[in-house]
């Protein structure tokens, strides 16, 4: 009886997850590879290798990983300019983002883009903007046209809570209820806009709420948690695919460095970021569930680590290696005035 008290103690404290052993260990590398990628993008930026504006993704990995894990082939991806963490995600090459944010031939943009204005057709990754907002009018038109071409895709649009007090987000809302385009709208709330609280700059701070007029149906998801993102994600993705229209799904995630790297963030509690690490970090995360569900090992774990160790040293190689743009490469891609 004893033995059976204690096997059933042991269920209680480890239900079952919705995931497997495979599938966390892939979470694991994809989100602490965009977390390792985006320190040393950090450290190349403080050497003075990468040149104007840097925004970092760390702490808020689990929402582009576990959406990217509920979508299917075709489907587009647009973003803000804290975009590194979406083109890792869309599969794009670690040494193709590194090295257009050192400016070189190599980048993906051919050196032009920079940190915020990245794109790849083949990744259905388009962009990376640093206008506020503007990519959600953008991200409707893609929805439109998948619903055009009845081609069975789905834009997943990101933005952050400053960016959801834009005028043309709520342009963006009204045109793709009424019409029922095929995209899903996803807030990413890290709590803080480019320096204010969102309980300071949003009356309305229960930002999936947002759609009520525009009867667009939302949900506020635990942007930390892979495994919430993806299940949400799913729902979201597999209604607008079947004709019903648009969702907004609200992240709850968290920044853990500035606003961009000149940002000392010094408008939020000093223990804060602290606290957030210590208690809802979505890579710890992982690990417990897996540790705790005796999924993997120390070891397992240890083999990713060095795996994705060496990728970011080899992006980080190459985007201090690779060629500076031809001068003539500064007039391609530009429509001159007759």
């Amino acid at each position: 009886m004893a033995a059976r008290s204690a096997a059933l103690k042991a269920d209680a404290a480890a239900p079952a997850i919705p995931a497997s052993r495979e599938e966390l260990l892939r979470f694991y590398r994809e989100m602490l590879l965009i977390r390792r990628f985006e320190e040393r993008a950090g450290q190349l930026y403080g050497m003075g290798l990468i040149a104007g504006f840097c925004h970092l993704y760390i702490g808020q990995e689990a929402v582009v990983v576990g959406m990217q894990a509920a979508q299917k082939p075709g489907d587009q991806v647009i973003t803000g300019y804290r975009d590194h963490g979406h083109m890792l995600a869309c599969g794009m090459s670690p040494r193709e983002i590194m090295a257009e944010l050192t400016g070189r031939a190599g980048g993906c943009s051919r050196g032009k883009g920079g940190s915020m204005h990245m794109f790849s057709r083949e990744a259905q990754f388009f962009g990376g903007h640093g206008i506020v907002g503007a990519q959600v009018a953008l991200g409707t038109g893609l929805a439109f046209a998948n619903r055009y071409r009845n081609n069975g895709s789905v834009s997943v649009a990101y933005f952050g809570d400053g960016a959801a007090n834009q005028g043309q987000v709520y342009e963006s809302f009204n045109m793709a209820s009424l019409w029922k385009l095929p995209v899903v709208y996803v807030i990413e709330n890290n709590q803080y806009a480019m320096g204010t609280s969102v309980e300071r700059a949003s009356a309305e701070v229960e930002l999936y709420k947002r759609g009520i007029s525009f009867e667009l149906p939302g949900e506020e998801v635990d942007g930390m948690d892979v495994l919430a993102v993806r299940a949400a994600g799913a729902r979201a993705l597999e209604r607008a695919r079947s004709g019903q229209g648009p969702v907004l799904l609200e992240m709850k995630t968290y920044r853990y460095r500035g606003h961009s790297m000149s940002d000392p963030a010094k408008y939020r509690p000093k223990d804060e970021p602290k606290q957030v690490r210590e208690t809802r970090d979505p890579i710890e995360h992982i690990k417990k569930l897996g540790f705790d569900h005796g999924l993997f090992s120390e070891d397992d774990l240890k083999a990713i680590d060095r795996e994705v160790k060496d990728i970011v040293a080899d992006a980080a190689d190459y985007a201090q290696t690779s060629p500076e743009p031809d001068p003539a490469e500064l007039m391609t891609d530009i429509t001159l005035p007759a």
